[in-house]
């Protein structure tokens, strides 16, 4: 299979796959079946072309000529391949725990969710492989609203004013921040195709260059910097799966992954360094990762304890990129794997909780843990991996940003880093002492999420859609479905295989900030 197809193929077979997803409403089994065969072509075709990036070959697909020098096309590099190897593989783990959590939870409309996951991922594909800005920001905008129908899936007056706040920031930001900034540097440099070294080295003025890079970073609503958060806490009230997938990983990686393509092509580390217009974005990010993690410190909802927490780890990237070197850089990179595989599992686990005890406040977990031990002892390990613990993946990013920092002289952020590890511990690890070293309270049950929702006859009736799966009963444990359990525990054992593989991931996105085209 040449490059160009598997590239094609990478990003539209998802949007192929869609009729067949409707086709199969009634028929459940099948359609997961079609969802599970298409997420595993996509991962196949993107593995086909890694070997071909890492040697330096930078193939590109052309889909369509606006005019003359402005294109919509797909170039391959190291960074964008990173984040669909991660997406695409994710894809089909997230795949496999919505059998589990959709069934379990009894969730209605099932189809139309798979249908917008399908739509989100190819999109979220198509940022991934775009060769110039303004690629980039249609498979941004798209994505956005793909995602949309996921956020309000539940349909609830609650689901309906998240995806108000969702849809309003994003679009909002997106519109009259990062197009503008995306029609200035047109302007300005006469192209937005990505370029090693930036478009807008020698073009730009310090102090325009400060509010250019100001209005990429904030217009990139996905990488929830402070100000512009909001819409991350708001979507939590979508299903878990959604929760897990976009916004541990294609949504929000999305905007991180944006922010560093900009400052690698767009403005040039070395240019941004030598202008020093990013120093004070470099004091947001720090001030978003401590104060988020305050805010998850108070939230008894584990799910919007989790959120918080994204935002702060999300503004890592971003500091690691307004640090302008090669080393933040690279743990910026570095940093998009880890947490997306740590943060997944704890997600993964928070949905388990619900679907098997119908628990969602930390407050009501006490002595859970002893009932379902594997999810729990998962969630510890990912905390660990969050925290920045070896043997984890997320020690290295955690360690190649501190390295950027000691670089910079910036002993600020140095112990921003290291108060931010505290508060991840504080946030993080009582919830695992909770479910296992304290007796469970008699307290009654409280109905979550949708189940208000739940047609009386249990569900089998709606079409296929909300077909019934049993929860995994086994010597005395009551952990969530069997499909979900194995999700869980793949995505904890990646977090231990990435401290080990860190390597690999490093040497592949180095050349982005060494010259390598």
């Amino acid at each position: 299979m040449s490059s160009l197809t598997s590239i094609a193929l990478a990003v539209f077979a998802p949007l192929l796959a869609v009729p067949f997803i409707g086709f199969c409403k009634t028929r459940p089994n099948f359609r997961e079946a079609v969802i599970l065969l298409t997420g595993l072509v996509v991962f196949i075709c993107i593995i086909n072309l890694i070997d071909e990036v890492a040697g330096g070959a930078r193939p590109s697909l052309e889909l369509w000529e606006i005019f003359p020098g402005l294109s919509l096309v797909f170039t391959l590099e190291p960074l964008g391949m990173l984040f669909a190897g991660l997406a695409s593989f994710l894809w089909i783990v997230t795949t496999v725990y919505s059998i589990g959590y959709m069934r379990g939870h009894k969730e209605r409309n099932q189809t139309r969710f798979y249908i917008y996951f399908a739509i989100a991922i190819s999109s979220a594909l198509g940022v991934a492989f775009a060769g110039n800005m303004l690629t980039l920001f249609v498979f941004y905008e798209i994505l956005t609203i793909s995602t949309f129908p996921l956020v309000t899936h539940s349909g609830s007056d609650e689901a309906k004013r998240a995806g108000r706040i969702y849809l309003g920031i994003l679009i909002g930001t997106s519109i009259f921040l990062q197009l503008t900034a995306i029609i200035w540097t047109w302007a300005l440099a006469g192209t937005l195709d990505f370029t090693v070294g930036g478009i807008l080295t020698n073009k730009v003025s310090s102090g325009l260059s400060g509010l250019l890079i100001a209005m990429y970073v904030f217009g990139v609503g996905k990488a929830a910097l402070m100000p512009f958060h909001k819409w991350l806490p708001a979507a939590m009230v979508a299903p878990t799966p959604v929760s897990a997938l976009l916004h541990a990983v294609a949504v929000v990686k999305a905007g991180v992954f944006t922010v560093l393509k900009v400052t690698i092509y767009i403005f040039g580390i070395e240019n941004l360094a030598s202008l020093g217009s990013s120093v004070w974005l470099q004091y947001i990010a720090a001030a978003t990762i401590l104060i988020a993690s305050l805010v998850a410190l108070n939230k008894d909802n584990l799910k919007a304890r989790l959120a918080y927490s994204t935002v702060s780890q999300l503004s890592y990237i971003v500091l690691g990129a307004m640090m302008a070197n090669s080393i933040g850089l690279l743990g910026g990179a570095i940093h998009i794997v880890m947490h997306a595989f740590g943060k997944i599992t704890l997600f993964f686990c928070a949905g388990a909780i619900m679907v098997a005890s119908h628990k969602s406040e930390i407050s009501q977990m006490y002595g859970l843990g002893r009932k379902m031990p594997i999810t729990f002892i998962c969630f510890f390990i990912a905390s660990l991996s969050i925290i920045g613990l070896p043997p984890l993946g997320g020690m290295w990013s955690k360690w190649y940003l501190t390295l950027a920092a000691a670089e910079n002289n910036a002993h600020t952020f140095i112990a921003v880093l290291m108060i931010s590890s505290l508060l991840n511990v504080a946030y993080l690890l009582p919830i695992v002492a909770r479910g296992f070293f304290f007796e469970a309270k008699d307290e009654p049950e409280r109905d979550i999420d949708n189940h208000k929702n739940i047609d009386n006859a249990g569900g089998v009736g709606i079409k296929g859609d909300a077909v019934c799966s049993k929860q995994w009963n086994f010597y005395g444990l009551n952990e969530a479905p069997l499909p979900s359990v194995f999700a869980i525990v793949l995505t904890t054992i990646s977090c231990v295989v990435l401290f080990f593989c860190a390597d690999v991931i490093y040497h592949f996105v180095t050349p982005l900030t060494t010259g390598g085209v």
